[in-house]
Formats: structure tokens, C-alpha cells, sequence
């Protein structure tokens, strides 16, 4: 709950500490703050104050993460870009989830400490990012300013008929993404009459299959000028799910899951 919360309440100044300072800096900076969550939780201490820390350093890395793309890349490169960097987020979600059961089976303190040798990586592999030059070095940090820009901001982006469907399409997908994770979990050895973490596990990994493919197929077949192609993506996703829900077979399900991430990928390519 606390990591999700520092999403919400964050949200207004993340956006300002992405372009007041290099990017690449920003990122790292936010690695090392998950790097001292994760510590924290391992250390023995308040896991509460670890997993806040954790949420800080995530909200902070998410605006650097998706500027530095303009900075770096420009046009169709900039879609491709993206596509890769949603595809391989999302499939990095999944093969931690895979990894998570297992690493806890053996030991949860092993799977902490993997945690923290991962952001620990994360860190020094933002240190090879080329240092670019601040986008708005001179930002005033007033914070009534700061939340009232943030409010228009989203009200601009509301009223813009696209921009309106690209957030909500986003904010369901992720709704819809997190519950299919549980479903998974929790309800699939019910359905598919089964024990054990194996298929839930093999499941999982077929979504991941479906997002590298979809994310290859993406590159090449969507750019600026065809993104809409992202709109059937969507629709075919939702009934994918839908087909999975009323399964009972583990082949179906394992090719409609491989289908639901190539989907998947597809749409976050937009």
C-alpha cells in the first residue's frame, strides 16, 4: 500500500526532479533509494519504512526513465523506444514474479537479498548512461506552483480526445494486468484442478514469450503514422483475457496467454 501511495502522492514533483537534473543522474539516484529500502527490509528493520523508500525511489525513476527516451531518440526511433522500454517492463514484472516464487521457496531472506544485489546493479549500470544536460535547470520549487501545474496539466491532457483514451487504455491495462498476476496465483490452481507453483509459474512465462514477440513485431510494424494498429491490439487483448477466464484446458491456456502478451505488447507500443 505504501509503495503504491508514494506513486499518487509524489506524482505532482516527480516530473520537475526528472528535468532539473540530468536524467541519467536522476535514475541512479533512484535506484540507490531502492537499493536502501531493500537493505532495510533485509537488515531486520521497520519493512514499513523499506517498502516506502522502495515506492520513493520507483516514482522517482518513472518520469527520468520515460524522458531521457525524448532526449535520446527522436521519431519513429522514439516509438520503437518506448515500445521497448513498456515490453521490457513489463516482461521484467513477470520474470520477477517467476523468479520471486522461487528465490522465497528457497529462502525469502536469499530472495531479499537478490533484491538488493539487483538495484545494486541497476545502479551502477546508470552510471554508464550519457550525462545529458538538465531540461529546465531553473525550475522554482514552489510546491502550491508545483501541484497547480500538475492539475492543469492533467486537465490539458483530459481534454485531448487521444491523449484522453492513451490514459485510461494505460490505467486499465495495468488494473487488468495486476489482477490477471493474482489470478494466476490464486485462482488458476482452482480452475485448472492443480497443486504446486509449476503451472502457474509456466503460465507466467508464456505472457513473457508473447511480449517478446509482440515487442519485435511492434518495431517493425508500428510507427508515428500507423499507431492506431495499437487500437486492435487492445480489443484482441481484452477478449484474450476473457477466453483464459473461461479455460479449463492447460494447452488453450498456455497459447491464449502467449497471445495476451504479444497483444499486450503491441498496445503498450502507442
Amino acid at each position: 500500500m505504501l509503495f503504491i501511495v508514494a506513486y499518487v502522492a509524489l506524482a505532482p514533483f516527480v516530473g520537475q526532479i526528472a528535468d532539473s537534473f540530468s536524467k541519467g543522474r536522476v535514475m541512479m539516484f533512484a535506484n540507490a533509494i531502492k537499493l536502501l529500502g531493500a537493505a532495510i527490509i533485509i537488515g531486520g528493520l521497520d519493512p514499513f519504512v523499506g517498502y516506502t523508500l522502495v515506492g520513493i525511489g520507483a516514482t522517482a525513476y518513472s518520469p527520468a526513465k520515460y524522458g531521457i527516451l525524448g532526449e535520446i531518440t527522436h521519431g519513429d526511433q522514439l516509438v520503437k523506444a518506448n515500445g521497448l522500454i513498456e515490453s521490457s517492463t513489463l516482461a521484467a514484472i513477470l520474470v520477477g514474479s517467476l523468479m520471486g516464487g522461487w528465490l522465497v521457496d528457497i529462502s525469502p531472506y536469499f530472495a531479499l537479498a537478490m533484491c538488493c544485489v539487483v538495484y545494486a546493479a541497476a545502479v551502477i549500470s546508470n552510471c554508464y548512461i550519457p550525462r545529458l544536460k538538465a531540461a529546465r535547470p531553473g525550475a522554482r520549487w514552489n510546491l502550491v506552483e508545483m501541484i497547480k501545474r500538475f492539475a492543469t496539466a492533467c486537465k490539458v491532457l483530459w481534454q485531448d480526445d487521444e491523449t484522453r483514451m492513451s490514459l485510461v487504455g494505460t490505467s486499465l491495462f495495468w488494473g487488468a494486468g495486476i489482477t490477471l498476476r493474482f489470478l494466476l496465483i490464486l485462482w488458476v490452481p482452482i480452475a485448472l484442478h492443480m497443486e504446486g507453483l509449476l503451472t502457474p509459474t509456466l503460465l507466467n512465462a508464456m505472457v513473457a514469450v508473447g511480449i517478446v514477440i509482440g515487442a519485435a513485431a511492434a518495431a517493425k510494424w508500428i510507427t508515428l503514422k500507423t499507431v492506431n494498429r495499437c487500437i486492435p491490439a487492445g480489443i484482441l487483448l481484452g477478449i484474450g483475457v476473457v477466453c483464459f477466464i473461461l479455460q479449463e484446458s492447460y494447452v488453450l491456456s498456455y497459447v491464449i496467454l502467449m497471445l495476451v502478451g504479444v497483444f499486450a505488447a503491441s498496445l503498450l507500443c502507442r
